[in-house]
């Protein structure tokens, strides 16, 4: 066993691998860059938005709390005429900066898992494939699989979902070398 705070060198290192990383897909290689559609009359559709005062959060249009309520008349109505959708809406002044600051913690974090879990089931000593493997299962985990579900329930294309799925992809090898570079002996 190997206790996961003695892994912190290779926890810090691969959060800034996949920092760095997730920087350049983003802003050098811009797949992503087609991720989400542009609305006809986006500015029409913004303002008429703007007057609602909406605050911050995740919506759901036609709003039903309790799936009974999809055989009531009125929400079958408003199903059947749509359109049905998702809508997040974000303050007008989005900081970058916070978000690229949760987004660290969060590859901190999965360090952490794929330390502690790695830690309990190898020891001191364990070989650079087996590290690799071990870890890199458990942060792909992390970086990708909870993403599945957008494309199940939420209807995020397919096809954005497998970019993330490279991505992923990307942030678990670094992250899985990395660990199995510094692993003790």
């Amino acid at each position: 066993m190997v206790p996961a705070l003695t892994l912190w060198l290779p926890i810090l290192l691969s959060a800034v691998y996949v920092f760095i990383a997730s920087s350049l897909v983003h802003m050098v290689l811009k797949y992503h860059a087609n991720d989400f559609s542009k609305v006809s009359d986006e500015d029409e559709i913004m303002d008429k938005l703007s007057g609602y005062n909406i605050p911050p959060g995740e919506y759901y249009m036609p709003h039903i709390t309790d799936m009974k309520d999809r055989e009531k008349p009125a929400i079958k109505a408003k199903l059947e005429k749509g359109p049905v959708g998702f809508l997040t809406v974000t303050t007008g002044d989005y900081q970058l900066g916070p978000a690229l600051g949760q987004w660290f913690v969060y590859c901190l974090l999965v360090g952490l898992f794929s330390a502690y879990l790695t830690g309990l089931a190898l020891e001191p000593g364990a070989g650079f494939m087996e590290v690799f493997r071990f870890v890199g299962t458990v942060s792909f985990g992390g970086y990708f699989l909870a993403l599945i579900q957008n494309s199940i329930w939420y209807k995020r294309a397919w096809s954005t979902t497998l970019k993330y799925l490279v991505d992923g992809s990307i942030y678990s090898l670094g992250t899985a070398a990395i660990f199995a570079w510094l692993w003790p002996g």
